[in-house]
This record gives C-alpha cells, sequence and structure tokens, in this order.
C-alpha cells in the first residue's frame, strides 16, 4: 500500500510539472488610446469598408493612417509587395513611411474545406509578412482576427480557423521580433470604447503581443500551471469502437496499448498505409491477444468522403465513441522559405481531418474526441509556422466543441520518448536538447492524458520545460509577457536580466571609450559568444573565427537566431541573409563594427544615458490624460525632427541627426533640454 501510494505521489509530481494551460486575464495598467506615428492599415479588397472604418478611428486618435487595399487576386509576396511599393507612394514619390502596419487580412471571410486547406486570409497574411521583409519595412507588424477560439470570455467561438494566424503569428515573433507588433482579437463590432481598447494595444501596453479586446477591457495572454490533483474517480471507459488515426504511428500505436489496456471493445485504427504500414501485423496480433478487437483500415482522414465511408462502416454492434486524432506530417522551414503549398501540406492531414472527424461525429453520441497538438501552437517555435499553425487551430476546435457542449480534449504535447513525427530528425533533435524540451516517458503522458480527457479540459500544454533553459532563447530579442504566470520561468528571466546586464547603449558605451582593435576584439567576442550560445556551446571556445558557420553546425532557421541575437544586443539592423553573407564569426564582427562604428551608433552613445534619465522621469510620475498628450506630441515633435532628411529650406544646413552625429555630449544634452524642457 505504501508503495502505491509513493508511486502515485510520485506521479502527481511529474504531472504536476508538465501541465500547463492559458488564461486570460485583464490588463492590469491604464491603456491609453492615442496612437502616435504614421500606420499603414492593409485590408482585403473585398471588405475594404473595413479598412476605411480603421482609418477613420486610428485617425481621430492621433495616427496618420494610410489604406493600402489588396486586391483579391494578389496572393504571392513578390506581388504583394509591388502593390505595398505602389499603394504608399506619395506625391514626391517617395514611399510614405510607416511607425506601424495593422493588417485586417483575417477579417475577410474565408474557412478551411477541401478545396482550400488555406484559407485565403492566412496565405495573404503570410506573403504580407514576407513582402514587409522583402521591402526592408521594419515597423512593427499588428494582425487582428475576430473571433479566435479561446480569446474572449463568454463569446461565440464560431471561426477556430482564425487561430491558425495565431499559430504562425507566435512564429513570426520568434524568427522576426524586430518587426513584429503582435496579435490582437476583436469582437464581431467594435464600439468607440472598442477602438481606443484596439488602438491602446497598437500604442504598446508593456510589451504585451497577444491580446483580445473583449467589452470594457483589454485581455491579455498567459500561460499557467494546471496542478493534475488527484485522479478522477470515474476514470474513462471505451464501449464500442474507438477511431485512431495515426493509429499505426508511434504515438497512435502507444494509444492503442493504452485504451486495450482499459478495455476498449473495439479498435479502428487508421493510418495511410494501413495494414501495409510498418509494424501494423505485430501490432494487431499484440492488442488482440490483450482481449482487444482491431481493425486497420487505410483512409486519408483528409478526403472527406473517404472518412465518411470509413465511419459508415463502423460495426453496428460497436458504434463509434470515441476519437483520438493524432494523425499529422511536418514540413519545417523559415517563414522565409514558406509557401501556401508547404502550409497545405501540413494543414491536410491535421487541420482537415481535424475538422472532417468534428464535422462528420457531431451527430453521434460521441464519449470522447481528442486531439493530439503540440505545443508550437500554443508557445511558437521557431521555423515550424505550419505546424504552430495547425496545432493552433486543434486547440481552437476543442475550445469551440466544448463550449457547444460537446466531449473535446486537444492535449499540446512536447515531445514523447517513443518517438514522434520529429524523432529522427537530428536538427530538431539537437534544437529540443539546446532548448531544454525533454522527452516526456510514456507511461506519465499516457497518465496526463487520463486526466485531460477525464476532466473534460478542452486545450492543455502537456511538456516537459526546464525554463532556466528555455527561457534566454525565447526572450533573447524580445520579451514575452505571456510566460509571467510561470514562476520558474519569471525566475529564468529575472536571473538572465542579472546576468547579461548588456544593452546596445552599454555596448555602444564600451566601444565609444576604445581603441579600433578593441573594439574589433570586442564585437569578435560578441559574435563568437552569441554563435555559441545559438549552437548550445558552452563556451566561445567552440566557434573558431575563421571557421566557416555551415561546418559549425549553421542552418537556416540557427542563422535567423544568430541574427536576431546580435541586433538585439547591438541596436543594428541586420538583413535577414547575414549569416551566409559573412559566412565567418571574423567577417560577421568586422560587417557589425562597420555598421555600428560607422552608422554613428558610438558616436551618439552619451545621448543613450540622458534618455535613460528622460525615460525614468516620465515613468516615475503619473501625468493625467491631458499631459500624455502634450507629452507625446512634444516627443513626436523630436522624433520627426531627428528623422528629417533634407537641410533647412536655407540650404546649406545639417540636419538634427547631422549636428547630433557631430556634437559633443555636452550639445546633445543642450538640445535635450532645449527641445523637451528636460534638465
Amino acid at each position: 500500500m505504501l508503495a502505491s501510494w509513493r508511486r502515485q505521489q510520485r506521479e502527481r509530481s511529474t504531472l504536476d510539472d508538465w501541465r500547463y494551460r492559458s488564461v486570460w486575464q485583464p490588463y492590469t495598467g491604464t491603456p491609453v488610446s492615442f496612437l502616435p506615428g504614421a500606420w499603414w492599415v492593409v485590408a482585403d479588397e473585398r471588405h475594404a469598408a473595413d479598412g476605411e472604418t480603421a482609418v477613420a478611428e486610428l485617425t481621430r486618435r492621433g495616427a496618420e493612417a494610410r489604406l493600402v487595399v489588396l486586391p483579391e487576386r494578389l496572393a504571392d509576396r513578390a506581388a504583394v509587395a509591388e502593390h505595398l511599393t505602389a499603394a504608399t507612394r506619395t506625391a514626391d514619390g517617395d514611399t510614405a513611411p510607416a511607425d506601424g502596419v495593422l493588417s485586417l487580412l483575417a477579417l475577410a471571410d474565408g474557412a478551411v474545406d477541401d478545396t482550400q486547406p488555406v484559407p485565403p486570409f492566412l496565405a495573404r497574411s503570410l506573403a504580407l509578412i514576407q513582402a514587409l521583409g522583402d521591402l526592408d519595412v521594419s515597423a512593427p507588424l499588428w494582425c487582428v482576427t475576430r473571433g479566435a477560439a479561446g480569446t474572449t470570455r463568454g463569446g461565440t467561438v464560431d471561426r477556430p480557423e482564425q487561430s491558425l494566424l495565431w499559430g504562425l503569428g507566435r512564429v513570426v515573433a520568434l524568427e522576426h521580433p524586430e518587426r513584429w507588433g503582435g496579435l490582437v482579437d476583436v469582437p464581431a463590432t467594435l464600439d468607440d470604447h472598442g477602438w481606443d481598447l484596439l488602438c491602446a494595444a497598437l500604442a504598446g501596453l508593456d510589451g504585451e503581443d497577444q491580446l483580445a479586446v473583449d467589452g470594457a477591457t483589454v485581455l491579455v495572454r498567459r500561460l499557467v500551471r494546471a496542478p493534475a490533483g488527484a485522479p478522477a474517480a470515474d476514470a474513462p471507459d471505451h464501449p464500442g469502437t474507438t477511431l485512431v488515426t495515426g493509429g499505426t504511428g508511434a504515438l497512435g500505436a502507444e494509444v492503442a496499448r493504452w485504451l486495450a489496456a482499459r478495455g476498449a471493445e473495439h479498435l479502428l485504427l487508421v493510418s495511410r498505409r494501413g495494414a501495409d504500414a510498418p509494424g501494423a501485423t505485430e501490432l494487431v496480433r499484440e492488442l488482440t491477444e490483450a482481449g482487444t478487437r482491431v481493425t486497420v483500415a487505410a483512409c486519408d482522414v483528409a478526403d472527406r468522403a473517404a472518412l465518411a465511408k470509413l465511419l459508415d462502416d463502423v460495426p453496428a454492434d460497436a458504434p463509434l465513441t470515441g476519437v483520438v486524432h493524432a494523425a499529422g506530417v511536418l514540413d519545417d522551414g523559415v517563414l522565409d522559405g514558406l509557401t501556401a503549398d508547404r502550409i497545405a501540406t501540413v494543414l491536410r492531414p491535421k487541420v482537415l481531418g481535424a475538422l472532417h472527424l468534428h464535422e462528420l461525429t457531431v451527430d453521434r453520441e460521441l464519449r470522447t474526441f481528442v486531439l493530439f497538438s503540440a505545443m508550437a501552437g500554443q508557445l511558437g517555435a521557431a521555423g515550424q509556422g505550419s505546424y504552430a499553425a495547425a496545432n493552433a487551430y486543434l486547440d481552437a476546435l476543442a475550445e469551440q466543441r466544448h463550449r457547444q457542449g460537446l466531449p473535446a480534449t486537444s492535449v499540446a504535447w512536447g515531445p514523447w520518448a517513443a518517438g514522434g513525427m520529429a524523432a529522427t530528425d537530428p536538427a530538431v533533435e539537437e534544437r529540443r536538447r539546446r532548448t531544454g524540451v525533454a522527452r516526456l516517458d510514456t507511461a506519465p503522458a499516457l497518465a496526463a492524458l487520463e486526466r485531460c480527457v477525464a476532466r473534460r479540459e478542452p486545450a492543455t500544454l502537456v511538456a516537459a520545460i526546464d525554463w532556466a533553459r528555455y527561457v534566454p532563447g525565447f526572450v533573447a530579442v524580445r520579451p514575452s509577457p505571456l510566460l509571467g504566470g510561470v514562476a520558474e520561468a519569471q525566475r529564468a528571466v529575472a536571473e538572465r536580466a542579472d546576468d547579461s546586464g548588456a544593452s546596445p547603449e552599454s555596448l555602444a558605451a564600451l566601444l565609444a571609450g576604445q581603441t579600433d582593435a578593441e573594439r574589433r576584439k570586442t564585437l569578435l567576442e560578441l559574435v563568437r559568444g552569441q554563435a555559441a550560445a545559438v549552437l548550445g556551446h558552452a563556451s566561445m571556445d567552440a566557434v573558431e573565427p575563421d571557421r566557416a558557420f555551415r561546418e559549425l553546425g549553421f542552418d537556416s532557421l540557427t542563422a535567423v537566431e544568430l541574427r536576431n541575437r546580435l541586433a538585439a544586443a547591438t541596436g543594428v539592423r541586420l538583413p535577414a541573409t547575414v549569416v551566409f553573407d559573412y559566412p565567418t564569426a571574423a567577417g560577421l564582427a568586422e560587417y557589425v563594427r562597420a555598421a555600428i562604428v560607422d552608422g554613428g551608433v558610438v558616436g551618439v552613445a552619451p545621448v543613450f544615458g540622458e534618455l535613460d534619465r528622460l525615460e525614468a522621469a516620465l515613468t516615475g510620475s503619473a501625468p493625467d490624460r491631458s499631459a500624455r498628450i502634450r507629452i507625446t506630441e512634444r516627443l513626436r515633435a523630436l522624433l520627426a525632427s531627428l528623422n528629417e532628411d533634407d537641410a533647412p529650406a536655407g540650404g546649406g544646413g545639417d540636419t538634427v541627426a547631422e549636428k547630433l552625429q557631430d556634437a559633443t555630449p555636452d550639445e546633445v544634452f543642450d538640445f535635450i533640454d532645449r527641445e523637451l524642457g528636460v534638465s
């Protein structure tokens, strides 16, 4: 008895450590609806009226908004880039400035269906993301959705396909943090206060990048722990037929064994190859010997007609009572190389399969409806844009079914020790090891599944995450308030901040006092250190200065990570291809040196200290709305003067930026005192 109790306690402790869920919490700050700067509002041509409304509302709140309407025929990045260039050209032939880009493309109608596994809004959103990068537009992109599952309290979730963009957006935040704003879900209609809240979200709320406008407040997304608690008194039983898609794969087979051990009457194991799948014969024999009736069928679950026929053929003496959807494929790659066709490859089995199972069984008396999702959909994963989108949809579909009173359990799994789609990919395995995500042992993973099903939890993240190792890569370039609800993650964030103590400003100040030779040494050490961190090495000694990055193990994904880390450390915008254009640590360090020194970052290093003082003064006070508006206008005026490209009308004068470039620290401080009234 004591041994059994101890075993149960160990299992409970393990599950407590693995289980998380997403929640929506009211933003506790004070939203300010004033939205400064120039904004491009991008809308679908069939919903141009939404764009016109947005332009008017943003303009009312201080923005200089310009509408860009994308014709329906435009779906690829080159065409979108060309259209953006033409639509934002000013009368004098220049490109209109952009301090932010607001995409309303997801508000267009567009459901997942057999002929279109990738909704048009998702394909065009991807094209917009890529086109903005191709045009070197650094303004943050914000994407608005409507009715994405699980984002509004008490609302009807009727568009789970909107969550596809949420999954993709979480990956953009990791791969292109320097030009990502975030995601905002809105209700069916926005009143005047709703527009105030949306503009406040766009203006930036303490780094929040996953938000929802919900009635009278703004909600922010948080990941929190979801303790397992005691096992449910009534464990689910499995009479009749339980359908398992991906049933002959590594995870599907483990689920089949688990179901058989719990007395499943009849298992219908479905895969594309059916009985011809490797190991299928042995699996059937094993399950049959356990006393379970087994049928193996070949069926493409993305083919609605084929799946409907399969369900119609379920024996009458064992009606369908349960579904486990574990089918899926991978097609990983960075966003810059992603296409709608590649997304479709991943969405077909996972998303279409889940949708068809939902629609074809909605009138059947199911006891269980389980979707095998993945943590990429909840947290994002660099290099897995398609996979993150697909899994975010599964979680949303489960939320929708749950609110409709239907059985639904979506489990966003971390990697299993038993295998899975990515188990044989060395790059994925190395990335898993480096980020501190351990494989889940089969027995406790199945125990976690049982508790999720028994408690009718619609969406749960189950993953073994070492936050001390996971956090540094996740927040290397931009903070993530999402992790604010996990104490271990918050400690890791705080420790990282204490350990690094570095910033672009401190680096610039350091370089300002060094000789040219010392600068080269400092920046080479920076590049080698960041490269070592990306590859998971403890020391920069593993990164030889003149050895090619590819020989060291860099691929397109790790190249993006290195570029993002260096951009965050230096404050310099670096091209997406910089790691391949300068393929050694020595070459890349020299490029970074030129960008920093020749670009003037070092020359204005003392300015940053004064800006820090200004920031402290502003954050240490609590001005009323009128004062905030006046302060914002003054800051905008200073920003505009710094961004002047032309000399004064009289000719021959320097721009403010040029004057600052050549000014002494005392002259710079005098300028700030004069322009801002700060002393």
